[in-house]
């Protein structure tokens, strides 16, 4: 073990590598007779390999028995740590990989990243396109915008709608997408489906986008617009997001001044992924890679650190496996005449229970009660994503 510790001083490492180098020094100090107590056979002569052999270590050979409840704290932080030096050294070997290299690292990392679970997030997507935002239901909405609900139905939504970067926490981006779904769609409409994509069309989105925002009186940030262009164009676009922007800015050199710097992330995409071997490859022959291809840029999402317990936190998977409530009777969705939703929607708004956010949401509730759902769901969706 202590060769292990010692290896990376003699790796030609970047200096995010060297930072997180120390700052796993840092750390291993409160636990280093543990980690001496450790057999360790494999001693990798790269960084990314060092990582993950360590983080395999303290998760699965450390005996937790000998630790300290002091001593978890530390632990917990270490492997944070070295899962972000994964990540950053992934990322950073694909700065210079080719096309073959990077399709076959996919490939080997699509099971702890449910890859076929995102390839039918992807695919759901792709029969949207055609239609706007604000034709869609809320749930199709919410699909596009990356926030999970129990009202995404496990039978339609086989799948997570988090995956690549989620928006959960973006109350101002959820108003919009039910207040002004068709100030999106024409931002949205700056972009092509297909060909090259200028720095016209994008500044054109960018603008459309902040006017959506300023309609509720509100400033927009960056997140919510990647993940609106990735899944419009996921060869063109990588969907930034609280979670992975910190591993992108490390490995990939992602410099923005602020959660608003369009024209930082515009920059980094035509520098970074633009550059890239991989992304400058012309379309495979190989049916199997096309897919691969055709989704390349939010692809990068696959080169973060990921483990066995990845896949299985899986919002879908939570919904499909959740315990169903008994019930003597069926609900039957009826399709209702506008009046007679607007009646219903009315009369559950002058409940004194109800709040001012959900009451703001008229028009939303009555479209979606002419739908056919049921009001009391269709509010309690809307107090999920709002509340």
């Amino acid at each position: 073990m202590k060769k292990l510790l010692t290896s990376p001083s003699k790796m030609a490492l970047s200096a995010h590598e060297m930072v997180i180098y120390q700052n796993v020094l840092k750390h291993i100090t409160p636990l280093s007779l543990n980690l001496l107590a450790i057999k360790v056979t494999n001693r990798p002569e790269d960084f990314n390999g060092w990582c993950k052999e360590l983080v395999d270590a303290c998760t699965n050979r450390i005996n937790f028995d000998l630790l300290e409840p002091a001593q978890l704290k530390p632990l917990k932080k270490l492997n944070d740590i070295l899962a972000n030096g994964i990540s950053v050294s992934q990322l950073r070997m694909a700065t210079i990989s080719p096309w073959s290299f990077y399709v076959q690292f996919l490939k080997e990392q699509s099971q702890v990243h449910a890859f076929e679970e995102r390839q039918r997030l992807l695919q759901y997507i792709a029969q949207l396109k055609e239609q706007a935002l604000a034709e869609m239901s809320l749930e199709d909405r919410l699909t596009i915008a990356g926030k999970h609900t129990n009202a995404h139905d496990t039978m339609v939504y086989t799948f997570d709608v988090q995956w690549f970067g989620s928006t959960k926490g973006a109350k101002a981006f959820h108003q919009v997408l039910v207040d002004c779904p068709a100030q999106l769609d024409k931002a949205l409409a700056h972009i092509p489906l297909s060909g090259e994509i200028t720095l016209t069309e994008y500044q054109a989105f960018v603008s459309d986008f902040k006017a959506a925002f300023a309609m509720i009186d509100e400033s927009a940030t960056l997140a919510p617009a990647t993940r609106l262009l990735a899944m419009r164009r996921p060869d063109q676009f990588v969907c930034l997001s609280s979670s992975n922007i910190a591993h992108y800015s490390q490995g990939l050199e992602l410099n923005l001044s602020g959660n608003s710097d369009f024209v930082g992330y515009w920059t980094w995409l035509v520098q970074a992924v633009g550059q890239a071997h991989w992304w400058r490859s012309s379309e495979p022959e190989c049916q199997e890679e096309l897919f691969y291809w055709q989704h390349r840029a939010i692809m990068l999402d696959l080169l973060l650190y990921a483990d066995q317990q990845t896949a299985k936190k899986s919002n879908y998977l939570r919904l499909l496996n959740k315990p169903a409530k008994s019930t003597s009777t069926g609900t039957k969705r009826v399709k209702r005449t506008k009046e007679t939703a607007e009646e219903l929607v009315d009369r559950a708004l002058n409940d004194e229970s109800i709040e001012d956010f959900i009451r703001a949401q008229r028009d939303s509730i009555i479209s979606q009660v002419q739908a056919g759902k049921p009001i009391a769901e269709v509010i309690g969706l809307i107090r999920k994503i709002f509340g």
